[in-house]
């Protein structure tokens, strides 16, 4: 069971690192659609689309990104006693509110499945003069909300073995945190 969750942590790191890292990019086509709706209403005409797309991939980024700050710890965090415990303390607090964070995640994504397939169903439209199709955005945050729970689930096995007195050797991910600090 430790080989399986020491793989199943290093699989699920890999895929969060590798989409976080795209998610990053999607800042730029967001900063290229705003772009270029200044420009167009510095010639008088501002298309429908521009702020509605720019929130959609807003939206993509910051669920895409999501597993990936949580594996890289990069997350808010308030600490008030935390960093005077030791790291077991830690590690046991940690795993138990993973286990909350566990459950809310997983009622967002029953409710972005059955969001996603409602606009998939129906061909639901945003209310606005554009009116795009929701669908394409509410997949793409349901799979985001999917890799953030993969990720916690990751996050757990990690503490549980830290708890437990047999932490994982995770040289890469390691290497990759000391260098974002």
């Amino acid at each position: 069971m430790y080989d399986f969750c020491k793989s199943y942590v290093r699989i699920i790191s890999r895929i969060n690192k590798g989409i976080g890292i795209l998610a990053m990019y999607l800042v730029l086509a967001m900063m290229g659609i705003l772009l270029y709706s200044s420009f167009s209403r510095g010639i008088g005409s501002s298309p429908l689309w521009v702020i509605e797309m720019a929130q959609f991939v807003m939206a993509a980024y910051y669920t895409l990104g999501g597993g990936y700050s949580l594996q890289m710890d990069a997350h808010v965090r308030m600490d008030v006693f935390y960093s005077r415990w030791s790291p077991r303390t830690q590690a046991v607090t940690d795993a138990f509110t993973v286990l909350c964070l566990i459950v809310y995640l997983v009622l967002l994504i029953y409710g972005g499945v059955s969001s996603s397939i409602y606009a998939l169903e129906t061909g639901q439209k945003n209310y606005s003069a554009w009116g795009p199709y929701m669908a394409p955005v509410k997949l793409i945050m349901t799979f985001g909300m999917l890799l953030m729970l993969l990720q916690v689930l990751a996050s757990l096995f990690q503490h549980v073995a830290e708890a437990v007195g047999r932490p994982f050797e995770l040289s890469e991910l390691m290497q990759e945190r000391e260098g974002m600090v």
